[in-house]
């Protein structure tokens, strides 16, 4: 099995992709660690957050010896992904299509999630190589309803829901048909990180993981 096999092996099984975005930056190696506890294997850091790839590869390094994928978010062209990839993502997040960005994660066998909404945009990525296609924003155009209707059609294309996910709508999109989902602020919220409320963190991955594995198990009855 090559890495990027397993990658997306793990992120079936999980279901689960944790989004942080904040400004303290200084305490995220510690976020992770605490959604890791929690269950959470996959963890984006968005490119907003400062020193986004310092950040990155001292999380990396913290968590070495874990089974953890630290990804990067946000990530607008292939320069951009290139710097991630030598600082350790494992895969690359980025709000819209952009071919290069796409094949260059292909050169070197990282997972990438473009982001599309359309299902012209959606078809679009997933023919120019995408991984996964990230729906965004999720939200709009009927939430878990519109992922069940694209895949419907498009069966084939493997989609993630970011922005609208929370612990009352992350069984939904899976049993519409997601293979995972993206959520941040219901995990992290800012009260959390003001807080340095690291047990809470754990606490919420927790559920998360809970609701996601019990709806795939439904989605498999079914």
């Amino acid at each position: 099995m090559t890495e990027k096999r397993k990658v997306l092996k793990d992120l079936e099984e999980t279901g689960v992709i944790a989004i942080i975005r904040m400004e303290d930056a200084g305490i995220l190696s510690n976020v992770a660690k605490a959604l890791y506890e929690g269950g959470i294997k996959f963890i984006e850091i968005t490119m907003t957050v400062p020193g986004a790839l310092e950040i990155l590869k001292e999380t990396v390094r913290t968590l070495n010896e874990k089974d953890v994928y630290i990804g990067v978010g946000t990530v607008l062209d292939k320069e951009t992904s290139r710097l991630a990839i030598l600082a350790g993502a494992a895969f690359i997040v980025s709000p819209c299509f952009d071919r290069e960005t796409v094949e260059l994660c292909r050169s070197y066998s990282i997972l990438s999630m473009p982001g599309a909404f359309t299902p012209n945009e959606i078809l679009t990525a997933w023919k120019g190589g995408a991984d996964i296609v990230k729906v965004f924003p999720a939200k709009i155009g009927g939430g878990a309803d519109y992922i069940r209707i694209i895949k419907e059609p498009l069966p084939q294309i493997e989609l993630i829901p970011t922005n609208g996910v929370d612990f009352d709508t992350a069984a939904a999109f899976i049993k519409a048909g997601s293979l995972a989902v993206g959520a941040g602020g219901c995990l992290v919220s800012k009260a959390n990180i003001a807080g340095k409320e690291y047990e809470k963190i754990t606490a919420n991955a927790k559920r998360m993981i809970e609701i996601v594995k019990a709806a795939k198990k439904e989605a498999k009855a079914d």
